[in-house]
């Protein structure tokens, strides 16, 4: 059964994991955030045509986290980020250019080379990001501005 958050993402999607062994389930406090998050979402997708999002990473349990290598402050953590393509959209850079140039607003916004990550922390930034090779970040998309990690 599919659990609806919005009429585009469901529950499922932005839990879903292929670790296994790791269980990824949404704490139900978790769960009002991922509606709020799926919300923005349909924004994002609004904003690239209607065109599908396929997500790939979305809640993240401790353990997940801890697994995948992500940042012990990852947004991923309370429900407030999606990595995600939209393949019919474009790359990565492209829905970054996008979303960057839209009213949306969003907190993080990071081309990370094959998918494209968006965070709703409440500080609503709009801070954009780019994920050079060795895993070191800058801001923004074309040049170099500066490093943040």
């Amino acid at each position: 059964m599919t659990t609806k958050l919005t009429a585009h993402f469901a529950l499922e999607e932005l839990v879903a994991t292929q670790h296994r062994a790791i269980d990824n389930r949404a704490p139900p406090g978790v769960v009002p955030t991922l509606r709020d998050t799926a919300a923005r979402m349909e924004d994002v997708r609004r904003l690239l045509g209607n065109r599908v999002i396929t997500v790939s990473s979305g809640y993240r349990s401790p353990a997940l986290n801890r697994a995948v290598g992500g940042a012990r402050t990852s947004a991923h953590l309370t429900g407030r980020a999606v990595d995600f393509n939209c393949f019919g959209f474009g790359t990565p850079k492209a829905v970054c250019r996008a979303v960057a140039a839209s009213s949306l607003v969003f907190d993080q916004l990071i081309e990370e080379g094959t998918w494209t990550h968006i965070s709703f922390d409440p500080r609503m930034r709009r801070q954009v990001l780019t994920k050079r090779p060795g895993g070191r970040y800058v801001l923004g998309l074309d040049d170099i501005q500066g490093d943040v990690r």
